[in-house]
């Protein structure tokens, strides 16, 4: 089933998620249900938040690389990343939260990251280059970041307006959206 996606501006995806256990309702549901909106989406990754829920959870899927190979598919479940090392390399990312604006984010290419998959089996991997990046990313949401925020003051202040109306809901997406709620204000 495909779930709408959280807007940019909705506090849950300011929250740091809570871990979960193997008893979390539907679990294997909600995974299918992430992958389902994700893909319909055309996204590479999605986090619990970006859905409404502040559990530490999310689904990667890089797609086939060039020569049609299967590229880098997994579930995350109570990820820490241990590790971040190398160079840190620009690379234009987006974010189905933030639909219409990418920009150029700094990460380090390689890190060590532990996690339960979908199994509820315990993993350690090492990830480089484009896998790397997207944990990195769909990390920061359980952690209760954007990569907005790692932008400069400048380049923040010049996408303030766009931001804005994502928040109003005044955006057009290919996909279901769910915008914050409108605040009442006293007069």
């Amino acid at each position: 089933m495909k779930l709408p996606i959280i807007a940019y501006g909705d506090p849950v995806l300011r929250k740091v998620c809570e871990s979960i256990d193997e008893n979390y309702p539907d679990l294997q549901k909600l995974i299918s249900n992430m992958f389902d909106t994700m893909y319909a989406a055309s996204g590479v990754g999605l986090a619990a938040p970006q859905i409404g829920l502040p559990i530490r959870l999310f689904i990667v899927d890089t797609g086939e690389d060039e020569d049609g190979k299967q590229g880098f598919k997994r579930v995350f479940i109570n990820a820490v990343i241990l590790e971040e090392t190398g160079e840190p390399w620009a690379f234009t990312e987006g974010c189905l939260s933030i639909p219409e604006i990418r920009e150029d984010v700094l990460r380090k290419p390689n890190i060590k990251v532990q996690y339960y998959d979908e199994n509820w089996e315990m993993q350690e991997e090492d990830l480089s280059g484009m896998a790397a990046r997207v944990v990195q990313h769909e990390y920061d949401h359980i952690e209760g970041k954007l990569f907005t925020d790692t932008l400069s003051l400048l380049r923040k202040t010049m996408l303030k307006s766009k931001l804005d109306s994502i928040s109003r809901g005044d955006i057009h997406a290919d996909y279901r959206m769910k915008f914050p709620k409108q605040r009442n204000k006293k007069r």
